[in-house]
């Protein structure tokens, strides 16, 4: 590997690795590396356990007035495939992993890579260094979006929030319809809009039927005043939900 990409890769991590090897695998991905136990799979598969220990410490030791069901869902969307992904493209991850050809050729990673890497560097600065280099690392990265996820209410999941109102106010619970899909079998886009009574909400695109549904129930929410863009674009469930007495007639009656 390149001594100028392990440089800046120990830059990055705050850590300078007594075996560069050891980060060099960190950064080899299977498609490129002679076997799999050549590639980073393993030190993925440690980097995922150790990200979930330092951020449930964490978040037991800072939010002592949360029971573990709050907890968890702020786990939960911390430690996702897409926070993550989000985290290794920000410190420019994707330029420093060694791919095959194949995958090379792709002009932006799958959240999965990407997600991998990040865990896989976990992994490598937790062998090398012990668990407080790992834990610096992971906290200077990961500590914005414990905040967020925290101080919004929904910790990302606005299928649960939409659900939650719909059961309390409304007579009739979100309906997703699939409106329609692009792309081959392997790279499908799903276009998802969300349907409460009569009323159906503006439509969104997505990577996977999830990820639209999930975009789709915050354009309802966003809709119905239950949730708000703040200045810096983060989303911040209303309190107490605006919409929740405005909307239940013209649910009902389709207006």
């Amino acid at each position: 590997m390149d001594p100028e990409d392990i440089r800046t890769a120990e830059r990055l991590l705050g850590h300078r690795f007594s075996d560069r090897q050891l980060l060099a695998r960190a950064l080899t991905h299977a498609s490129v590396a002679d076997s799999r136990l050549q590639s980073n799979e393993r030190l993925e598969f440690l980097g995922d356990a150790v990200l979930g220990m330092v951020v449930c410490d964490y978040l037991f030791q800072r939010y002592e007035d949360l029971l573990e069901g709050d907890l968890t869902k702020i786990k939960s969307s911390v430690v996702s495939r897409r926070a993550c992904a989000d985290i290794a493209q920000e410190l420019g991850l994707d330029e420093l992993l060694r791919l095959g050809k194949g995958m090379s050729d792709h002009r932006v990673l799958p959240r999965s890579v990407l997600a991998a890497v990040y865990e896989s560097l976990i992994g490598a600065l937790h062998v090398d260094g012990g668990i407080e280099a790992a834990r610096r690392f992971i906290l200077k990265g990961i500590k914005p979006i414990i905040e967020q996820a925290a101080g919004s209410g929904h910790q990302f999941n606005f299928k649960s929030v939409l659900q939650q109102d719909a059961q309390q106010h409304l007579r009739y619970s979100p309906q997703y319809i699939v409106l329609d899909e692009k792309g081959p079998d392997h790279a499908k886009c799903f276009e998802v809009a969300v349907e409460i009574g009569t009323r159906r909400f503006k439509a969104c695109w997505g990577p996977t039927k999830k990820q639209a549904e999930q975009q789709a129930a915050l354009e309802a929410l966003l809709e119905l005043g239950l949730a708000e863009r703040a200045a810096q674009g983060e989303i911040r469930l209303c309190t107490p939900p605006r919409a929740s007495h405005q909307v239940s007639d013209p649910l009902l009656d389709g207006a």
